[in-house]
Formats: C-alpha cells, structure tokens, sequence
C-alpha cells in the first residue's frame, strides 16, 4: 500500500529518534523500542496485525530457549570448574593465564551467547586476579574480544548472527562453513596480540601463584547429576543445530525442545529458570523489530538500498567492501543489533533492484557487526556488561581507555576479513 509523504517522514522520525536515544544510553533501551513500536501502531503506519507479523519469532525463540538452557547448565558449576582448571594448566602463569581464559571464553560463546559467557567468566576472572595480585583489566578486555570473536563463528554465538540466519534462512553448518574458518584462526591471533601488548602487566609473585595453584576445581562442580543431564541435553541441541537443515527444522524449534527437555529432567523449578531469562532483551528485540518494519513498510529501507546501489554502480565487489566497513564501524559505536535490523531488508531490496549475488554480503554483514562490536566499550552486549562488572568491583574501564587498545585490533580483523571475502567470494 502506498503511504503519504508525512508517512514517510514520520516512520523515519520516530526510528531515528529511538536510534539515538538508544546511542545516548541515557534512558532504558527495551523502553525505548517499545515506545517506538506502539508509535508505529498509533499513527497507524503499521496495524496490529501487520506489527506481530514483522517480530522474527524464530530469533525470539531461539534466544529465549538458549538462556533456559544455559540458566539450567550454570547450576552444575560447570564453567567455574572449566576456569579453574585453566588456572592450573597454565602453572598460574598470567602471560598464559589470559591466553587459555581468552580461548576458553571465544570457544563457549561461539556455542552460547556471549553475553552469558562474559557473565560466567568474568566472576572466576576477577578471583584469580585478585589471588595473583594483577589488575583484572588486561583479562576483561582480552575476554571481551574473545566472546565476540568466537561469537562470530557460529549461528547461535552472537545475535546479529541469529537474526541473518533466521531472516535468511542460514544454517548452523552454512556459519561454520563461512564465519568459523575465518573467526577461530583471528581468534588466537588476537588474543595473543592482547597478551605480547599487556605482557609487562602480567607478572605475579611466587606466593601468589602458589596460591592459585592450591584452588580446587572439583569443589566448583555443586550438582554432578544436573552436569551430566545439561550436558547431554546441550549436545543433542548442538547436534540438533548442526543437522537442522536436513531434520527440516527451524533451528528455534531445536532449542526449544532442548530447554523443555532439561526442564523437564533438571527438577529445576520452571518459575525459578524463568525469572532469569533476560527479558528486557527479549522485548527490546520485539520492538525493534516493530520498528524496523515501521519503516520498511513506508519504503524507507528500499530508498536506502536504492542509495547504496547509486553509490557502487551495482558493483559486487565494491557494494561487498562497503556493507563490511560501514558495518564494522557503525557496530564500533551503536549497538549492532539495531543496526543489523535495519540491514537486514536493506540487503534483501539490493537483491531485488540488482540481482546481484547476496551471499558475500550476508557473509559481509555477520562478519563486520559481529568483529565491529569489539571496536568500543558500547558496542557490543557482552562489552557493556562486562565493563559494568568491572566498575563494581572498583576496575572502572573507560572510553578512551578501551579504544586506544581495542579499536586498532578491531580494524585489523576488518582488514583480514576483507582479503578473505575478495579471495573467496569475489575473484
């Protein structure tokens, strides 16, 4: 249906004003994207009906059963061993320490959100640091780069990626095949970068690392029964995950059955589970999307896509080099959910004005949101949450600070992504 010209503008009012609220961070984002989602329906830009139908419910559900069973796992004690035993392998060397932690960290977040990795990790982080008496800084900022990294392998480890795989119809493998080849080996890359740059920070006294050596990891583990079920529900879900295109189901409805299962064999009381779900989130994911069809519907988002194609001729190679760059800078400073929001129906109108082939720049996209959220402390979930934690326990990490040291390595994973899209997606 057509719309009127103060339609448009309204849409586009209403989205740009939620944008930069959500950028100033001065106010709740969730109340934010709510308010613009019901602003879409009472101007009647959207209906109702036309509102729900625009809320990607398979990212919805695929967040939500995630956080059940991650919640659920959490009990057994399981990541606090896995960081102790770190500890020990490493001979309470702190060079090795941060290396080992970092890895550990990049790994779970690419089968978990790394929001909740960040949340699990960095409390042990901070005991081992405050028992070698080193500033925990040096950890938090590795860990951090290290979550989104390995956040960008997988369809379950970083948001943006669950909204292109859902919106797209991606797979676990087609991640693994595209993201994870590239975003393990700078993975370890970076993290070694993080370790050489703080290297002289990393010393502890013998005392100390004796200490350290002395915590015992099996005391971590507090329910050995919830361990082995967790376990056994999370592998059956990532197996799931990794054969949901051939079981020709959505990769929601696996996780869904994974967290309904172990609720089921945890006697963890249901009630208690969800309480902990993060569903601020949640409904900020809801409005968001309320919003972005706000102004898809209106035609905002084709008009945008027109720009984009006006500006690199239609040229693959070019258009491919921009959406990474754009994206990795614009997810440095504003949240890259949003912006991977918008993007998303941005790409699908380049298609249909074009018809040039979209799969680099889905690749494109997924690896510059996911690797630009490293750039600043807010440009990430798992950043801001992660520098918050910090300042409670008297750490505070500032702007500047983050920047000086993250933002050049954030560049430099752009700069290697943008070889391997022109090597093996454009020549």
């Amino acid at each position: 249906m057509e719309h009127s010209t103060w339609e448009v503008a309204l849409s586009g009012a209403i989205f740009v004003a939620a944008y930069v609220l959500i950028i100033l961070d001065k106010f709740d984002r969730t109340i934010i994207a709510l308010s613009g989602a019901a602003l879409m329906i009472f101007l009647k830009i959207l209906n109702q009906e036309e509102a729900f139908l625009e809320i990607d419910y398979n990212t919805i559900g695929l967040l939500i059963s995630m956080m059940v069973i991650v919640m659920i796992t959490r009990r057994s004690g399981v990541f606090e061993y896995l960081a102790v035993k770190t500890v020990k392998i490493a001979k309470g060397e702190p060079f090795q320490i941060i290396i080992l932690l970092s890895l550990i960290t990049g790994i779970i977040s690419a089968f978990l959100d790394n929001v909740t990795t960040i949340l699990l990790i960095l409390p042990v982080t901070f005991t081992v640091a405050k028992d070698l008496h080193i500033n925990p800084v040096p950890f938090i900022i590795s860990e951090i780069f290290a979550s989104n990294v390995g956040g960008t392998a997988t369809l379950i480890g970083d948001p943006p990626n669950i909204m292109i795989g859902s919106a797209v119809g991606l797979s676990f493998i087609d991640f693994i095949k595209n993201d994870a080849v590239i975003a393990f080996p700078m993975m370890f890359l970076t993290t070694y970068i993080f370790a050489v740059l703080y290297k002289k920070k990393l010393t502890a006294t013998k005392d100390a690392k004796e200490k350290v050596m002395q915590m015992d990891e099996t005391r971590c583990i507090t329910d050995h029964t919830l361990l082995r079920k967790s376990l056994i529900v999370l592998s059956i879900t990532i197996l799931g995950f990794l054969l949901h295109s051939q079981l020709h189901f959505e990769s929601a409805t696996i996780a869904i059955g994974g967290a309904v299962l172990l609720l089921a064999i945890s006697k963890v009381k249901a009630e208690k589970i969800l309480e902990e779900v993060e569903w601020k989130t949640i409904f900020f994911f809801i409005g968001l999307f309320i919003m972005v069809g706000g102004i898809k519907e209106t035609g905002i988002i084709k008009m945008l896509a027109q720009g984009v194609l006006d500006f690199t001729h239609g040229d693959l190679v070019l258009t491919t080099m921009a959406i990474l760059w754009v994206s990795a800078i614009a997810s440095a400073f504003i949240d890259n959910i949003p912006f991977v929001a918008t993007m998303i129906p941005m790409i699908k109108d380049l298609g249909a004005l074009s018809g040039m082939n979209l799969n680099p720049l889905w690749w494109a996209l997924s690896l510059g949101a996911c690797l630009g959220g490293n750039g600043t402390i807010i440009g990430a979930s798992a950043n801001v949450i992660a520098t918050g934690m910090a300042e409670e326990r008297g750490h505070k990490i500032t702007f500047a600070k983050y920047f000086k040291i993250a933002f050049p390595v954030m560049l430099l994973t752009i700069v290697i992504c943008m070889f391997y899209l022109y090597l093996f997606y454009l020549m």
